[in-house]
């Protein structure tokens, strides 16, 4: 048998001077942008004295950002049929229409329509 290497006491690490200490950067947050507050706040508007949890939070925002994603893919997918390098409020309508089913899709092109006038009116 090998005979055991003999311990040696730890050695004291002496502190590094304060300047390079200084030369660390602070990371900074990944800002993570939401729908949280949006949500929060139509849901006042809808029930004013109801509240929502945290993971019922979560699962609207999720909602939120898919429905958000399939929308953007569907007026991707029309524009570049009909050749065209924007996506413009028709297309937009459009994706709607093809992506949300029937009443709900009604009445979100007429709030999106409402929207946009209200906004080149402004």
């Amino acid at each position: 048998m090998a005979p055991k290497a003999e311990k040696k006491p730890a050695e004291k690490k002496l502190p590094k001077d304060a300047s390079s200490s200084d030369k660390k950067k602070k990371r900074s947050k990944k800002s993570v942008e939401t729908y949280k507050i949006y949500i929060f706040k139509v849901l006042k508007q809808v029930h004013p004295d109801i509240g929502i949890s945290s993971k019922a939070m979560g699962i609207m925002n999720s909602f939120i950002n898919d429905i958000f994603e399939k929308l953007a893919q569907e007026a991707s997918r029309l524009a570049r049929y009909n050749k065209k390098p924007t996506i413009t409020s028709r297309e937009i309508q459009t994706a709607v229409r093809l992506v949300l089913p029937g009443e709900l899709a009604k009445h979100a092109v007429s709030e999106g329509t409402k929207a946009v006038t209200k906004f080149t009116s402004s």
